[in-house]
């Protein structure tokens, strides 16, 4: 059996003010193996940042389990939280400002995660990861000099610094254009093969598309997985393919650990119900659903 990088059962975030309450995750079960490169899809709300934010060490779960490489987050004392950040995770943001310090040069930006670590051979370490991130030549670069996507590059080899165990990356080519996106995909596609578990948030379309697995979150919970098909697999750069409009993918439901099931909108809506009430059959090998009252 492969080894479990993130292990989430019934995973709850509840936050509060002094007048409401907001059930950000309700019941989330995710598991992602070493070595998988997953992303995470979903509307504006739906618990994908939240959940993000969990595994990263940036939120505390209100209840549920998270283990990550091992490792109790519901536990952890903020001592240990801290080495956790330090050391299990990297984070890639969106916005740039969160990633990177604008009066330090691409190499020092990269140094700064190690100096807080016991590692030996930063410097080989930093340029080693300029090189990988295709910013060798530019290491002594102040960040204004650079373009929003060589910033994002670096951001990534920051990520990397301190080798950890998963990498997880909240909409990284969401302000890009399309070259640099699939350049940065190809990065994250490469630090795969190489064994890098990577986690990622994203709405950008193509870039879900070439996605080995692929989970949406819906209201809180896992909806549906989709898969990629076999005959797409390792062809990430052939021109000939149109990733945004193909069907890369097949989509599976998901059925969580009390039966239940979130069936797509527009099937609801096709089957035009006059209320939440459903009839449910085993047919020839099929779950059946149709409206109360339905003959076949």
């Amino acid at each position: 059996m492969a080894e479990v990088m993130i292990q989430a059962d019934g995973l709850v975030k509840i936050y509060k003010s002094k007048q409401t309450e907001v059930l950000a995750l309700q019941g989330l079960d995710l598991t992602v193996e070493t070595g998988e490169l997953t992303a995470i899809i979903g509307n504006s709300g739906s618990g994908k940042s939240t959940f993000l934010n969990m595994i990263g060490g940036l939120d505390r779960p209100s209840a549920g389990s998270l283990l990550v490489g091992g490792k109790n987050l519901f536990t952890m004392t903020e001592k240990e939280l801290v080495l956790y950040k330090r050391d299990t995770v990297g984070f890639v943001w969106q916005n740039n400002g969160r990633n990177l310090l604008p009066y330090l040069t691409a190499f020092e930006n990269i140094m700064l995660p190690m100096y807080l670590a016991d590692g030996r051979q930063k410097k080989e370490r930093a340029l080693e990861l300029l090189e990988k991130v295709g910013l060798a030549q530019k290491r002594n670069n102040s960040l204004h000099s650079l373009s929003g996507g060589e910033q994002q590059r670096v951001a990534i080899a920051i990520a990397l610094a301190n080798s950890p165990k998963l990498l997880l990356a909240d909409e990284p080519t969401g302000s890009v254009d399309s070259k640099t996106a699939d350049y940065i995909f190809d990065i994250f596609r490469e630090l795969n093969a190489a064994g890098q578990t990577i986690l990622i948030v994203t709405h950008d379309v193509t870039l879900s598309k070439k996605v080995k697995r692929v989970v949406a979150i819906r209201d809180g919970k896992i909806s549906s997985e989709r898969i990629l098909k076999e005959q797409y697999e390792n062809k990430w750069n052939e021109a000939a393919i149109d990733w945004h409009k193909e069907d890369t993918q097949e989509e599976y439901a998901i059925v969580d650990k009390a039966g239940r099931v979130q069936i797509p909108a527009e099937l609801l809506e096709q089957l035009a119900l006059q209320d939440n009430r459903v009839q449910l059959k085993f047919q020839d090998g099929k779950i059946v659903l149709s409206k109360p009252g339905e003959k076949e």
